[in-house]
């Protein structure tokens, strides 16, 4: 066994590999970016290395600073996570030209999976049943659109270098075949470097269920059970289980089989995981992964196996362990984006101003790459956690993970938690009804939050700012408390919640409650620690004040007031419908108009991209472009103008 270990990543995987590496007693050694040089990764590590500017580009994809921070290091081994450089086979060739070790499979077996085109032909050959579809070299237009029409719509359009919904759109006929080819390979070329694509039957309702594998140097090679990622957003994993609900034991072995007959085909060493698509008691190959997934934690729960320790032990050189894997109870998984599902998942930045995860006993994970005070940026993904729980069966883990979700707090960014809430709600999903068209018949999931918010977190958000005026103001001549001689004091506290502001008149009383009325209602209110003291009842809250907002999150449900004032002048920045402005900062992929343009109420005006997706911005009305204010390549901040119309 090596004794250090480098870890060619960032963010929670590579905090979760240095765990893992840590209880082996391997010396730990991070590499960052500048922009993650205060990260919990390079926290965690015995050492970090500096690699470069913030994009990707710059750090993370840069094999010769990697490699030069594996030498300077003294690092025998090199774990490359996922994502990043994980199946560059050129980067596992470089390792070993370096005498480093690469913890995963060989460069010709990344080869021969890393195209999902070529892939499938080695397994058409191999005998595994395919889904109909185009995976030729010709990458024209025309041969696409032909081959579209040849396998008949919907088709689905894959970049062929690709995985994690990069590159892929869904296209229900042939008018809209050419835009959803030009931005798949737009984003395709933007994310892996090659805009080559494949085109594939649309399968309805089909189930994404994924089978890990582990090889050794030796001849070994087994199947760890299966995990089901049927819901998705955007061709992304949500929710991710083990074993898959309703799976045959007859489906289960016979995907388990192909599994492993697809990973010795290629001479696979290490972890993997082969995906299918399926219907039924039917399935299709679509790809293998060359690395260790982001969900792998449900299966190490279900079989109480550290695939991370797997890995490591496989690439010194050991055989794996001689047993027979078995599956123990259900694992679900979710992931806490910074997002706004409302707002078609659009990325979130900010600093994490509180974050309070479960406590992690009892069958609950928490595998995270950020604390309370960093940053969500534009550079990388925007995943916050992996909140994991286990039972001794589904209902039982369905339990606990909607307990977990109510305890995850997260102020600063927007969240998909409260999405995450509904699905583990949802009795469809409850009954095991997923396939990944499951949040398209959800869309009540994805609505904005009832615009009232209830008396509980109006209170809490006065009391909060009531509370910050006494302990800013600790001269009693220039308290913001209300007192008077003699007199019972009140003061007016304004809050805007969306478009409506609510003034509460705020009464303080001899115990320390406050007397606290807005509209038709009144209510006598005091706040201790987490719990709102509301009437006769004591309800669970947390109350953050963040200067000019304050949020309350009661039952799990964040509740942002701003602390307005009625004499301040209206704020100029605010959007109107006479201008697009960048929601979140990004880079500029395509300007679709120019001045003098009439567009339609829906036109796609911009494309940003941002947090490894495309934002496509859009008009709010029919009008006419009076002004187009950047240029493909540019880089902007929030809140810039980008597209201005006449009046």
């Amino acid at each position: 066994m090596f004794s250090s270990l480098l870890i060619a990543n960032r963010g929670e995987i590579a905090c979760r590999v240095i765990r893992s590496a840590r209880r082996m007693g391997l010396r730990t050694i991070a590499v960052y970016s500048d922009a993650d040089r205060d990260a919990l990764h390079v926290e965690m590590a015995d050492e970090g290395h500096r690699i470069g500017a913030p994009p990707a580009r710059e750090s993370y994809l840069r094999i010769d600073a990697i490699l030069d921070a594996a030498r300077r290091s003294g690092a025998e081994a090199i774990h490359p996570g996922y994502g990043f450089l994980s199946e560059n086979a050129a980067f596992a060739e470089a390792c070993a030209a370096a005498g480093v070790t690469f913890v995963g499979p060989p460069a010709s077996a990344i080869r021969a999976m890393g195209g999902k085109s070529e892939a499938k032909a080695l397994m058409e050959r191999a005998g595994v049943p395919l889904v109909p579809g185009y995976h030729g070299e010709a990458q024209d237009d025309a041969t696409l659109a032909a081959a579209a029409e040849r396998i008949g719509y919907p088709v689905l359009i894959k970049a062929s270098a690709g995985g994690g919904g990069k590159g892929m759109r869904v296209v229900n006929d042939s008018a809209a075949f050419a835009d959803a080819l030009a931005g798949a390979k737009r984003e395709a070329r933007a994310s892996f470097g090659d805009d080559r694509v494949l085109v594939e039957r649309y399968l309805q309702r089909p189930r994404h269920i994924e089978i890990q594998v582990f090889a050794d140097t030796h001849g070994g090679c087994i199947s760890l059970f299966e995990r089901d990622c049927s819901v998705q957003r955007r061709h992304q994993k949500v929710i991710e289980e083990a074993p898959a609900p309703g799976l045959s034991p007859a489906t289960r072995d016979a995907m388990g089989q192909a599994a492993v007959a697809a990973a010795k085909a290629v001479g696979y060493v290490g972890a993997g995981t082969v995906e299918f698509i399926a219907e039924g008691d039917s399935f299709a190959f679509m790809e293998m992964n060359t690395r260790l997934q982001v969900e792998h934690p449900v299966t190490e729960f279900i079989t109480g196996l550290d695939l991370v320790e797997w890995q490591l032990r496989v690439a010194a050189g050991e055989a794996l362990p001689s047993m027979t894997p078995r599956i123990d109870g259900h694992a679900i998984e979710v992931r806490i984006y910074a997002e706004d599902p409302s707002q078609e998942y659009r990325p979130s930045v900010g600093k994490l101003i509180h974050l309070r995860t479960p406590a992690t006993e009892s069958g609950v994970r928490i595998d995270t790459g950020v604390r309370r005070g960093d940053r969500i940026g534009i550079e990388y993904d925007p995943m916050i956690a992996k909140l994991i729980v286990h039972g001794t069966d589904r209902p039982e883990a369905l339990r606990r993970l909607q307990v977990a979700l109510s305890e995850f707090e997260v102020v600063g960014v927007e969240t998909n938690l409260r999405l995450l809430r509904g699905i583990a709600a949802d009795a469809d999903f409850a009954a095991g009804g997923v396939d990944t068209g499951f949040l398209g018949r959800h869309p009540e999931l994805l609505a904005p939050p009832a615009t009232d918010p209830p008396p509980a977190a109006i209170a809490a958000a006065v009391l909060a700012v009531t509370g910050r005026d006494r302990a800013e103001s600790p001269s009693p001549w220039a308290a913001r408390d209300s007192w008077r001689m003699n007199l019972e004091g009140s003061r007016s506290v304004p809050l805007r919640y969306g478009t409506a502001t609510i003034t509460v008149a705020v009464r303080a009383l001899p115990d320390g409650a406050s007397r606290l009325t807005w509209g038709s209602q009144t209510h006598v209110a005091a706040l201790h620690a987490e719990a709102l003291h509301l009437d006769e009842r004591v309800i669970r809250c947390t109350a953050i004040d963040a200067g000019a907002t304050v949020v309350a999150i009661v039952a799990g449900q964040n509740h942002a007031f701003e602390c307005s004032d009625p004499l301040a002048p209206p704020d100029s920045t605010k959007a109107s419908a006479g201008r697009i402005m960048a929601p979140i900062p990004g880079r500029v992929a395509s300007v679709l108009v120019a001045p003098g343009d009439h567009v339609k109420r829906g036109q796609a005006l911009v494309v940003l991209e941002a947090m490894k997706m495309e934002l496509t911005l859009s008009a709010g009305a029919d009008g006419v472009v009076r002004d187009v204010r950047c240029r493909k390549g540019d880089m902007v901040e929030e809140r810039v103008e980008l597209v201005t119309f006449a009046d």
